[in-house]
């Protein structure tokens, strides 16, 4: 990790000694080569619960990699991941009705509607009193002028306030969350993080965010990683990380790791 050592982010006092001992996700020595590619390259580090961490890089940097891989939708070339106290993906059934996952570019079936798919995510999680879990949702994120609409036919907009819905469908201690507020306009997008806000303090949960909106990351997030070609460029609070290049903004570092410019340089 370049010398540069994990950050514990400040949590909510309601969890216990033993949640703040057990990290949400403890990453050590990952890697996972495709062929002769490399995609997640020796990376390590520990996410505190109740804590929202924002995981940067371009495009090929490896995030989405190391999110499927967390998820236990694929599986390591080598390393540990444990997720909530268990190992993945070997102890996978423990931990993923506890946690999901969010992305405007992942699709529902279209035929159906928002109630529908709700519905049934609702019951692939066992969501108890799933009616008015939905009813909620619906009132929370402003989704009852399209609730019985097909999802084929609502806006990009629309569809990203339903991936959002699905996500919270069961209530989950760790959020995993790709471009939560992609397609949204500047009002709805900030509304939707306020949201998010409320949603880690309300129920100590954990929000791994993976984003390319650095204003975004800069509202939300206690704590950046930054990953390049696979590996960890970075990790610290934004206004570290800020400070150690001499920038006034996230996007200036993002800019600056993406073309290579050397942080002591920048100094």
């Amino acid at each position: 990790m370049n010398g540069i050592m994990p950050l514990v982010a400040d949590v909510p006092e309601k969890l216990s000694a033993a949640d703040l001992r057990s990290a949400a996700i403890d990453v050590d020595r990952l890697v996972k080569v495709y062929k002769t590619v490399r995609a997640v390259d020796d990376v390590t580090f520990r996410i505190a619960r109740g804590s929202i961490t924002g995981l940067l890089g371009g495009n090929g940097a490896g995030k989405t990699t190391t999110i499927a891989m967390i998820m236990g939708l694929v599986l390591p070339t080598s390393g540990r991941i444990q997720v909530l106290g268990h190992p993945v993906p070997a102890e996978s059934h423990a931990v993923l009705g506890r946690m999901n996952f969010e992305s405007p570019y992942v699709d529902m079936p279209m035929r159906l509607t928002v109630r529908q798919n709700l519905t049934i995510f609702g019951r692939l999680y066992a969501v108890p009193d799933l009616r008015m879990r939905i009813a909620q949702l619906a009132s929370d994120l402003d989704l009852n002028d399209f609730l019985d609409r097909a999802y084929g036919k609502l806006s990009a907009g629309q569809k990203t306030r339903v991936a959002l819905a699905k996500a919270l469908i069961n209530e989950p201690e760790l959020l995993l969350l790709d471009e939560p507020t992609a397609s949204l306009d500047p009002d709805t997008a900030d509304w939707v993080r306020g949201h998010l806000e409320n949603y880690r303090s309300r129920r100590s949960a954990t929000i791994l965010l993976a984003s390319h909106n650095m204003l975004e990351v800069e509202r939300l997030c206690d704590r950046v990683i930054i990953m390049k070609r696979g590996r960890i460029e970075d990790d610290d609070t934004p206004a570290q990380i800020m400070a150690r290049y001499n920038r006034d903004t996230l996007e200036e570092v993002f800019l600056d790791v993406a073309r290579g410019r050397d942080r002591e340089a920048a100094q």
